[in-house]
């Protein structure tokens, strides 16, 4: 079994909204995980984007999502 160093992620710089509630945290912790973000298409401010990257990467976010939430609930 793997490890996921995460170090390097949990320094990630938040915008002010929870990270489970706010869509362009949630991209910025999947683009700061190693994972690519594509714009897919737009319709008026609809944004249709799509995530892609490797099973490390995507633990690797899981892992920052997982420490942006506990440290918002503990401010």
């Amino acid at each position: 079994m793997s490890t996921v160093e995460i170090r390097s992620l949990t320094g990630a710089t938040l915008p002010n909204a929870g990270a489970a509630d706010d869509p362009e945290t949630l991209l910025a912790l999947a683009r700061t995980a190693g994972m690519l973000v594509t714009l897919d298409g737009q319709i008026g401010r609809e944004k249709y984007q799509s995530v892609a990257g490797s099973l490390h990467a995507f633990q690797a976010f899981a892992a920052a999502l997982r420490d942006a939430i506990v440290t918002d609930k503990t401010t």
